[in-house]
């Protein structure tokens, strides 16, 4: 803003405002300030005199910032009309002034912006057109650009082909050269028949044998296939099959030349060991048949394949002296030592073959099959010989299973073989499978042999036994006989040891049934075959060891039955009656012990059913079931024996129970003329020797049966000695103190019983003492004695009869109003 010239009369003066004021960094404030401090001297003047509001001498300062004197306070005071802001004119005047000259700026300001915006419509038109322009420009610069990609590419295209048929062409040129070449070389060979003399350079150089080799090789496919079709094209339309069969010949004769020549050659390099040499040799030979003869002839000419001492130092090693047979712990470290030192031998090969052959591996598939089918199966052949089945040799002389232990062992062994060739290498050879099919003729008839020697095995341990036992017996002789011995021990006792072995046997076989079958299928079935032999074995000699103790029964009961006859006759058989005892009570603890075996026997072949057997059986489905019938069918013979034993073990102790009662039993026991006497509280004679002997004679039942055999056995033995004392004491009268005899008598049996835990028994022993009292009561107490137990009357009624006073007292008439009320 410029300045205006002070004067006293501001509204006279223009108020001039340029634009420029409103440029920068604008404040109103100041804008303001500078337009009105002009016209506002004294409040400026006055406000740097007094800052508190007062002014000096009595003036005062007012709010709009004039002063005021005391005659103004008056003439205010006063109501004067004079104006409080004189300069409130020249302010509006002022302020009327600047806003024109705004508005003046503003239309300037207003009309600058329209040219200015009229200047810029102007070049932004020209811009877009130069725009426009530019890219009109670029399009066709892009399709010059594409246009010569275009040319570019078809250019090379064009290039490529040209290289292509030039390629060809050449490719053409060399083939028909090598063509005129081979043509010329054929023409040599298909000279006269034999005529070898006048060929070129190439096929006698020993420089060029590669090179020959290779030539030679394709004369041969040239000349052997259908070329009737072909040769015109090249020869002109000229046939020559005749001359193609005389060329066949003279190169195949030459071939083989040179095939013999190179191997001579190869074999030379070999002994001396120049690899690089054999390695030369190898290649050109591959050319011929792939290098099958050269690979073949190197086999071939191993030591260990023609060498006769290396024969014989295996056969040496693994069968030791051939004037004793071998062990199988022998045999097993002969080959451990052999198939290392072949291991080692072929390793070294390899690395021989991997520096010499261009294809190792096909080399060394041959290389081990060789190894496998000449210079083991010649060991195998001489090792493992198949016995007779129908004569076999003795098992004193391996038997058997001799062949069978070498057959395992040699087939452990050769699979340990087949393995560490695998790791050393034998290319594509399924060295596993070759192996297994070494021993295919004897792993076919294996399951014949193993039940074979299993038999052979039984058979052998049973004639030992037997010998055993012939040699105890002989000292007692005709002594033991006349007293009784002979029945009470058997020529052949169940033993627990001999199961064992049969077991031990069979687990043997087991192994190598594991060893030998691979399949789940098959190892079942081999299992089950070789298993069900050791059902058998076990079964017949525990059945036979049963009816042999069996037999000592008989024999015993047979002596009862003589001594019977004769007691009926005469009484002095004592001596007899107490040797039949005798016989009885040893054959009945016999009979028990080959019981407590035979269970023994079972438990061993069932714990190993399910210990071994099971396992291998449960992955083939029926199996396991199968077995598990055939073992109770196998066991059911035996069963049934020991069943029947158990019978007559029950007959031969009540047989000498009878007798002990028959003769020791007093009708004064049950009918003492004293009857008013001192009761006698003690049991009959007659009871204390049956106890005793029951105690005696049962203390092996107790201790050889177990489980539910123990059980069901002094069950029956309780239940017949029962129906023997009941029907015993039906023999006597009985009066008050011979039934409290009886009642004693009965308590004592019934302790004992009590012993074989079977509570039927214990029941019927019970209610014998409740019929004991029949014979204590007096005649009218007797119907109060089983009001409850209604169930005995029956029995009661039979003991009531053996009452002494049964007539006297005319019981049977009030009994039978007893029993009808």
């Amino acid at each position: 803003m410029k300045e205006r010239s002070k004067s006293s009369s501001v509204s006279n003066l223009p108020l001039i405002l340029n634009i420029d004021d409103f440029k920068g960094d604008f404040s109103f404030d100041a804008l303001f300030g500078n337009l009105v401090n002009e016209l506002l001297p004294s409040f400026q003047e006055d406000s740097a005199d007094s800052a508190d509001g007062h002014g000096i001498g009595g003036t005062d300062v007012l709010p709009n910032g004039h002063t005021r004197t005391s005659s103004d306070a008056t003439k205010f005071a006063q109501g004067l009309s004079a104006p409080l802001f004189p300069e409130v004119d020249a302010l509006l005047l002022l302020f009327k002034n600047s806003c024109k000259e705004l508005v003046d700026l503003r239309k300037q300001i207003d009309g600058k912006l329209s040219n200015l915006k009229k200047e810029v419509s102007t070049q932004d038109d020209k811009h877009r057109k130069t725009l426009t322009e530019l890219e009109k420009g670029v399009d066709g610069l892009f399709n010059s650009f594409a246009r010569l990609d275009s040319r570019i590419s078809s250019v090379g295209q064009t290039a490529a082909k040209v290289g292509d048929h030039l390629q060809s062409a050449d490719a053409q040129r060399e083939t028909a050269s090598q063509a005129i070449e081979l043509i010329k070389y054929l023409m040599e060979f298909n000279r006269n028949p034999g005529s070898l003399m006048e060929l070129s350079p190439l096929f006698s150089d020993d420089s060029r044998v590669a090179e020959a080799a290779s030539i030679a090789q394709k004369l041969r496919s040239f000349a052997e296939e259908d070329i009737s079709k072909a040769m015109p094209s090249v020869v002109g339309g000229a046939t020559a099959s005749r001359g193609l069969e005389v060329a066949v010949a003279n190169l195949q004769e030459y071939c083989n030349e040179l095939e013999n020549r190179l191997l001579a050659r190869f074999d030379a390099a070999s002994q001396r060991r120049e690899l690089s040499t054999m390695s030369e040799c190898a290649k050109i030979l591959s050319q011929f048949n792939r290098g099958t003869s050269a690979m073949q002839h190197y086999v071939a000419t191993r030591p260990m394949f023609i060498d006769v001492e290396v024969m014989n130092s295996d056969n040496k090693l693994v069968l030791g002296d051939q004037s004793s047979q071998a062990s199988p712990n022998y045999v097993a470290r002969g080959l451990s030592k052999l198939y290392k030192e072949i291991t080692d031998t072929v390793r070294k090969e390899a690395a021989t073959i991997m520096a010499v052959f261009p294809s190792p591996n096909d080399v060394m598939s041959i290389l081990v099959q060789r190894v496998l089918e000449q210079r083991v199966t010649s060991l195998l052949d001489k090792l493992l010989e198949k016995p007779s089945i129908a004569h076999p040799r003795p098992v004193g002389e391996g038997g058997i299973l001799l062949y069978l232990r070498m057959l395992a062992v040699a087939y452990e062994k050769t699979q340990e073989l087949a393995r560490d060739l695998r790791a050393v290498g034998c290319g594509d050879l399924d060295v596993e499978g070759l192996t297994e099919s070494l021993f295919s003729a004897h792993k076919d008839e294996y399951p014949e042999y193993e039940q074979a020697s299993l038999r052979q095995l039984y058979q052998a341990k049973l004639e030992e036994l037997r010998a055993e036992s012939q040699k105890v017996s002989e000292p007692s002789g005709t002594i033991g006989r006349s007293k009784g011995a002979s029945v009470a021990s058997s020529p052949l006792e169940i033993s627990v040891a001999a199961v064992t072995e049969f077991v031990r046997w069979n687990e043997e076989a087991i192994t190598r049934c594991t060893l030998f079958s691979s399949l789940p299928a098959t190892l079942a079935a081999n299992v089950r075959s070789v298993f069900t032999c050791l059902l058998h074995q076990v079964s017949q000699y525990i059945t036979d060891g049963l009816e042999r103790a069996r037999d000592s029964l008989t024999e015993a009961a047979s002596l009862r039955e003589r001594f019977v006859i004769g007691s009926s006759v005469s009484r002095r058989v004592t001596s007899q009656a107490e040797a039949a005892a005798a016989a009885g009570e040893s054959s009945f603890k016999s009979f028990m012990v080959a019981v407590q075996r035979a269970g023994s026997s079972v438990a061993i072949v069932q714990q190993y059913f399910a210990n071994s057997i099971s396992r291998l059986l449960l992955p083939v489905d029926g199996s396991h079931a199968a077995t598990c019938e055939e073992m109770a069918t196998a066991m059911s013979s035996a069963e049934g024996a020991a069943f029947k034993g158990l019978h007559q073990c029950i007959e031969t102790v009540m047989a000498e129970v009878d007798r002990l009662l028959s003769t020791e039993q007093k009708a004064a026991d049950y009918h003492s003329p004293d009857d008013g006497m001192v009761h006698d509280h003690r049991p009959t004679n007659a009871c204390t020797r049956v106890v005793a002997y029951l105690s005696r004679v049962l203390e092996t039942a107790f201790t050889t049966l177990e489980g539910l055999n123990k059980q069901a056995f002094l069950t029956e033995l309780g239940n017949y000695l029962y129906k023997g004392l009941v029907n015993h004491w039906q023999k006597f009268t009985f009066n008050p103190s011979g039934g409290l005899r009886l009642k004693r008598d009965i308590t004592e049996y019934g302790e004992f019983v009590r012993s074989f835990n079977a509570p039927t028994v214990d029941e019927k022993f019970e209610l014998l003492g409740i019929l004991a009292n029949v014979f204590i009561v007096a005649p009218e107490s007797l119907s109060s004695l089983f009001e409850g137990t209604p169930s005995i009357r029956k029995d009661a009624q039979r003991f009531i009869q053996l009452r002494d006073d049964y007539k006297s007292a005319k019981l049977a008439s009030r009994l039978s109003s007893l029993w009808s009320s």
